[in-house]
């Protein structure tokens, strides 16, 4: 139960206290758990969404106060690692000076940027999908961007001076993460019942797309920290909502 606790305690804002002390063995619980936690979350988003629409929110609003909710519940942690991940990608210094970028606290004009893009499209993603009744694809793209998070944590070492990182980087085996992406992309083939092919492609595009984000972002920070992870999940769930969004 204490890798349970920890990926709760990690991952939301939901007052379940973590172990007291963590170590690597635990954080790796945590984040083969992350996937459960994910689809916890994108099912209460999914019913949170369809309750906006039945009371009589419009589609575009409804799905901007579900990707807010989405922040409230998950602390805002993962867009401050989005921000901070795209203002050191921004910069044109050594790794040292863009993970003291990442870590400075502010907030640059690519973070800014990366925030307001990557909302935008979850927001009129799923707005797309309320439209079409599409709930359960808002929970699959949920979901998806926590498994996102397991294949992140496999094969890449922790970037120097990061905390999380080192807790968590290279912690997963080849089979847990293979194990999570088959799972998604099964019952994604439910997401959009009409086109059976659909679900699954989502899932293979936002997961493809966020592995080359973490390895780009190994290659320039010097490995993995806290902060890719964020922008793991925010991309990955923006990327699966808008391809399960297509021919709406």
């Amino acid at each position: 139960m204490n890798g349970t606790r920890l990926a709760i305690s990690w991952l939301t804002v939901l007052p379940v206290r973590g172990p007291n002390e963590v170590d690597r063995a635990l954080a790796r619980q945590a984040i083969l758990l992350a996937p459960v936690v994910g689809a916890l979350i994108g099912s209460w988003a999914a019913g949170l969404l369809w309750l906006f629409t039945w009371a009589g929110a419009s589609a575009a609003l409804a799905g901007l106060l579900v990707v807010g909710a989405l922040a409230l519940i998950t602390r805002g942690m993962h867009l401050d690692g989005l921000a901070d991940t795209m203002d050191g990608l921004g910069s044109y210094g050594p790794p040292e000076r863009a993970r003291q970028i990442m870590k400075s606290g502010g907030a640059g004009p690519f973070g800014v940027a990366g925030i307001v893009f990557t909302i935008g499209v979850q927001a009129f993603s799923f707005a797309a999908l309320a439209d079409a009744g599409r709930w359960f694809a808002v929970a699959i793209a949920v979901a998806t961007g926590r498994v996102a998070v397991v294949l992140a944590c496999r094969g890449i070492a922790a970037a120097p001076g990061t905390g999380f990182g080192v807790l968590v980087a290279n912690t997963q085996s080849a089979l847990a993460p293979a194990l999570w992406f088959a799972a998604a992309s099964g019952l994604a083939v439910l997401a959009v019942p009409d086109r059976l092919w659909l679900g699954p492609l989502a899932v293979v595009i936002g997961v493809g797309a966020s592995t080359i984000l973490v390895r780009h972002c190994a290659r320039r920070f010097g490995g993995l920290s806290g902060d890719v992870l964020g922008a793991v999940i925010e991309t990955t769930v923006a990327i699966t909502a808008a391809v399960l969004s297509l021919a709406v």
